[in-house]
């Protein structure tokens, strides 16, 4: 049967049967078309918010099928998008009407022999390179909830509980295998193509397909000191004022953020899962003799609701701490915004917002930044933001699709009362639905974007990877 499938320039373009049968005999993966049985359960993401009806699905086996759907949507323009682990909030690994290249099935994760680096592939999720990395006593430093696909968390930048110790996931990277959108076989490091390599490091998914990452392994204790307090929430603007004094001066080897929240499932019991609170969140990922000491201000600035800080193993507890609270299919909106100081008045405005939340499920999360992660020069990656001192994330997280509009309200307006006194752009893994695309994406990289823009006509002058947060090509050719 016959398939009409979106093009690039918003058209439609009808592949017969003979067409499909061809390019299907050519995968060692397969296709899921619009009305197949699995269609709705292939479709589905993480984010129940997210309602989107692709065309088709190349679920992919290998490199070869990448290579494969790429020069099939090219011969044909269709319109395209990639997906890894599915974990974007925006929903950015589905098209309407198009093609999905799945990277779902490509999770190999594969230590070196040395333990010292790991090759992983696209479809990999944070779990899996967790468990395979545990026994080595190494890890990556990537996010803090283990379903989150690699690879999308990894190309806009990646923060979690090792950030002010190791960096940015991006900073751990090596190399990258790439296909262009000429369906060409790259890798990217710091010896070749070193241009992409630069781009693909908080660049997104503008400049090719990423089929496989190879990072530089760090050291972790086989348990790391973590704290877990929560306050109750009307003390939240006072905790908020001691939490960034304490972190002024905290070791770079402790990584935390101070969370506003209805409630802490992932954490509570006993009835205290829905008490608003204050928490102070942080790791210890230095020598763990030490760490009981260095978190110890945090569990006595005042009589806490609940104190659960204590020694965890970092990849089975601390790493899988909130998977609870980020179940699939629950409706999922959020923004974010970067700040150089975090003064009185901005606290206070902060706190205000927190509390008018629709939902018992959101939360509000500052991030402090710092250590080495600001080590890195601004222009040394295209992630830019490297010497803000915070980071605000505001998680809209509800049941039911029926409150999208005040949920997504709520977001909106508590950034936009604060966006004055931030810097521009904000965390792409953390974008809205990424409305104002231009501006957005102006500010996210600023003084970087003209490189980007060059290396983009470079690789993917055609604009085939316009299914991201697209960064387009420039007219005319520059070297990176």
């Amino acid at each position: 049967m016959s398939m009409q499938i979106a093009t690039r320039d918003d058209g439609c373009v009808t592949l017969s049967e003979a067409i499909l049968a061809d390019f299907a005999q050519r995968l060692r993966g397969d296709l899921v078309r619009r009305g197949d049985a699995s269609y709705d359960d292939t479709r589905r993401l993480w984010n129940g918010m997210i309602d989107r009806y692709p065309a088709l699905f190349v679920r992919c086996n290998e490199v070869n099928d990448v290579v494969a759907a790429v020069r099939f949507v090219r011969d044909h323009r269709l319109r395209v998008s990639v997906r890894g682990g599915g974990h974007n909030v925006a929903g950015k690994a589905l098209c309407d009407d198009g093609v999905v290249i799945d990277l779902g099935r490509m999770k190999q994760v594969k230590m070196a022999d040395s333990c010292e680096t790991v090759r992983v592939q696209a479809g990999a999720r944070l779990g899996d390179l967790d468990e395979a990395t545990r026994p080595f006593g190494r890890a990556v430093p990537v996010g803090v909830v283990s379903r989150t696909g690699l690879g999308g968390l990894t190309l806009h930048g990646g923060m979690g509980w090792l950030l002010r110790h190791h960096g940015l996931t991006v900073d751990s990277l090596l190399a990258l295998e790439v296909v262009t959108a000429e369906g060409e076989c790259l890798r990217a490091g710091v010896d070749q193509h070193a241009d992409l390599f630069w781009a693909l490091r908080g660049g997104g998914g503008n400049f090719g397909i990423v089929t496989a990452f190879h990072f530089r392994l760090v050291p972790v204790p086989p348990r790391v000191w973590f704290a877990a307090v929560l306050y109750p929430l009307e003390q939240a603007r006072e905790a908020i004022r001691f939490w960034k004094a304490f972190m002024a001066e905290a070791p770079e080897e402790l990584s935390s953020f101070c969370v506003l929240r209805g409630g802490m499932p992932g954490l509570s019991g006993g009835g205290r899962e829905r008490q608003p609170v204050v928490a102070f969140l942080a790791c210890y990922s230095g020598p763990p003799e030490q760490g009981e000491e260095v978190i110890r201000p945090l569990r006595e600035w005042a009589k806490p609701v609940a104190d659960f800080s204590g020694p965890r193993d970092y990849h089975l507890e601390v790493q899988r701490l909130f998977d609870k609270d980020y179940p699939d299919g629950r409706c999922y909106y959020w923004g974010s915004l970067f700040f150089d100081q975090l003064g009185d008045g901005l606290i206070d405005r902060i706190v205000e917002r927190a509390e008018s939340s629709p939902s018992a499920l959101s939360s509000v999360n500052i991030w402090a930044l710092g250590g080495a992660m600001n080590r890195v020069a601004v222009d040394e990656t295209a992630f830019g933001k490297r010497d803000c001192r915070f980071m605000l994330a505001v998680e809209a997280n509800w049941e039911g699709r029926e409150a999208f509009a005040a949920n997504k309200a709520w977001v909106g307006n508590f950034l936009d009362g604060l966006r004055s006194q931030s810097r521009p752009g904000v965390y792409l893994n953390f974008p809205g639905a990424a409305e104002g695309h231009e501006n957005l994406v102006k500010g996210c990289y600023d003084t970087n974007l003209e490189r980007l823009q060059a290396i983009k006509h470079r690789y993917d002058p055609e604009n085939v990877w316009r299914g991201n947060f697209n960064i387009r090509p420039s007219c005319a050719r520059r070297e990176g």
